[in-house]
């Protein structure tokens, strides 16, 4: 599906680039790594640990317990957990080199560093009961990754550790803070401070044209050509996508501008020598059902979002207690929080940033930068610069 995808926008992307002539570029290794395995690559070391949520999914949390230089294992150092976004994994924190990876950098800084996986993606494909060949595993968005992945994920560490933690989410992982921070307030007594990174809280302006044309699709379409289980997992194709058609100058040129066209636009700050690595972990997967919430935010009315709606009135009232899906309420959330956004974002688009922000009660600190996309607070070489010392200097202030 990814390749196909790819390939509707070739011809759009090919522009003024077509007489570059190809040119085979090495191969990274972590291309065929998993995530501890692109840990220890870089000499950091790695633990791995299962948990279980209360409706019995099995989801991997990744942990950095220290730096390359910070050994000293009887110091306790400040915790912070880093949730993906979208179609993504925990790999997104360490997908470039040490000092241009959040995760690395955060651990080199002295903080004790865990990465969460949400349901679905590649790191949480378990259940206790259910195989992924099954419908019921697949029925779940970012309402339940919401109320039972973060939950079960953050009380694991702080069990772990004895100390509360900070959180920093991005995308779909802001999201789904915004989302259990308020609905649980309980959950705000084990965190510090949340920092929001490219905040996908509303979608209603977004202007990503590959996610448009699939937003816009009626149900029976989308699942009639798409399925009703996964939506765009990690396979074996990320790794043809990456080593035999992104590999050469003519090529790489077109990834990148489809790249661009979902995400935003921001061709200084991405490091190209490592598409590779990102091509071939992502997309990482998530369920048939949360792209369907995500259109449903789409159509719903400006500046709402409501839980997801299970197609009835009667199935609604199973799931609620009433016959409409709930609205989310971030009123009850005093958490302290800080945002992130770009200017050149076509996920977290400027317009519905701007109507999340009167939102947040306790907002301590929002910075828009003028040149960032989606992908760049996650990927970008200018994101140490300009988001992730700054996170880290505030972290500093607090702990």
């Amino acid at each position: 599906m990814w390749i196909l995808v790819l390939a509707s926008f070739t011809i759009q992307a090919l522009g003024t680039e077509c007489f570059l002539y190809p040119i085979i570029k090495p191969t990274n290794p972590e291309v065929f790594m998993n995530v501890s395995e692109i840990i220890r690559r870089w000499d950091y070391p790695v633990e791995e640990y299962e948990v279980v949520t209360d409706d019995f999914y099995i989801l991997t949390l990744i942990r950095i317990p220290y730096g390359r230089m910070n050994k000293n294992l009887s110091a306790q150092r400040p915790v912070v957990f880093l949730q993906h976004g979208f179609l993504t994994s925990s790999i997104s924190w360490i997908s470039n080199i040490p000092n241009n990876s959040f995760a690395f950098i955060l651990a080199d800084a002295g903080f004790d560093v865990w990465l969460g996986n949400s349901r679905g993606s590649t790191y949480g494909l378990k259940h206790v009961f259910l195989s992924t060949n099954s419908r019921r595993y697949w029925a779940f968005s970012f309402d339940e990754a919401a109320r039972y992945d973060i939950p079960a994920s953050i009380d694991f560490v702080v069990k772990k550790t004895g100390q509360k933690l900070f959180y920093v989410g991005h995308s779909q992982g802001a999201l789904l803070g915004f989302l259990a921070f308020s609905t649980l307030p309980k959950l705000n007594q084990h965190v510090k401070f949340f920092y929001a990174l490219a905040p996908a809280y509303f979608f209603q302006q977004i202007k990503s044209i590959p996610f448009l044309l699939l937003l816009n699709m009626p149900r029976p379409v989308l699942t009639s050509l798409l399925g009703d289980k996964d939506f765009l997992p990690e396979t074996n194709l990320n790794k043809i996508l990456a080593t035999k058609i992104c590999n050469n100058r003519l090529t790489d040129i077109l990834c990148i501008k489809f790249i661009f066209s979902l995400s935003g636009f921001d061709t200084e700050n991405l490091n190209r020598s490592r598409l590779d690595v990102y091509l071939s972990h992502n997309p990482a997967g998530s369920s048939i059902q949360n792209l369907l919430h995500y259109s449903q935010e789409y159509f719903a009315i400006r500046k709402v979002l409501p839980a997801f709606d299970w197609g009835s009135p009667q199935e609604n009232l199973i799931h609620y207690n009433q016959t409409n899906p709930p609205i989310y309420d971030l009123s009850t959330m005093q958490l302290p929080t800080a945002v992130w956004s770009g200017l050149q974002d076509l996920l977290a688009d400027p317009e519905d940033v701007s109507n999340l922000i009167p939102l947040i009660p306790n907002l301590i600190y929002h910075k828009i930068l003028p040149t960032f996309d989606h992908l760049a607070f996650i990927l970008g070489v200018n994101a140490p610069e300009f988001v992730y010392y700054e996170i880290i200097e505030m972290m500093r202030e607090i702990s």
